[in-house]
């Protein structure tokens, strides 16, 4: 069945959106006094915005595939790690057209310490990325490996619409800096995200999200 569409809004895309970010805020108030989230979570369906000071990661592969969104497939590249630390992390999603609200941006912020335990960790870290800015500097890199032949990094993640035979890229490990990226999707099998600050913004663009 379609979802109900009133004033321009699909009232199942904006469930879907934001719903799940008020049950996820309680499950992360609990999961910060344990210090980490234990299971995989995602965010997909719609693009969204992620920014980072710096990411430092052991054990990173890359490789094409593509995700499912509200309006049709989008092809991207699945960047993995094994293990991630990530200092000032941002994630901004942007619904449109609220009935007496208008656009509202969801954004989440986490890791702003120079102190490396009070930033963002996570484990077995899959971003399906449309687009990435950032200065790299990648150790003992395999470029044009197959997907399939992936030993350095993350394999391909189940579920991911990849083919084996793709060409991808893995690497020892990887420094990213000034981070400025679009993704489809992020999933974590362990997410700890110290100092984290939840905020609801009308509008969208610049100074509302994160880039």
């Amino acid at each position: 069945m379609e979802s109900q569409v009133r004033g321009g809004t699909r009232w199942k895309r904006f469930a879907v959106v934001m719903v799940p970010s008020v049950a996820a805020t309680a499950a992360i108030g609990v999961a910060l006094a344990q210090g980490a989230l234990a299971a995989s979570f995602s965010v997909s369906g719609q693009s969204f915005k992620v920014t980072a000071d710096r990411l430092e990661g052991t054990g990173f592969s890359q490789y094409g595939a593509y995700d499912e969104g509200v309006d049709g497939n989008h092809a991207v590249a699945v960047s993995a790690f094994e293990s991630a630390t990530i200092k000032k992390m941002c994630q901004s999603v942007v619904t449109p057209n609220i009935p007496l609200i208008g656009t509202v941006t969801l954004r989440l912020e986490a890791g702003d310490s120079e102190k490396e335990k009070e930033q963002v960790h996570a484990k077995q870290l899959y971003i399906d990325v449309q687009d990435l800015q950032a200065d790299a500097t990648f150790k003992d890199i395999d470029i044009g490996v197959a997907a399939g032949a992936i030993d350095k990094g993350p394999r391909i993640k189940s579920g991911d619409h990849a083919s084996p035979g793709g060409f991808s890229q893995q690497a020892k490990s990887a420094v990213l800096t000034d981070v400025k990226q679009t993704a489809w999707a992020t999933t974590a099998g362990t997410f700890q995200l110290s100092g984290l600050h939840m905020s609801l913004k009308k509008g969208s663009g610049e100074g509302v999200e994160c880039y």
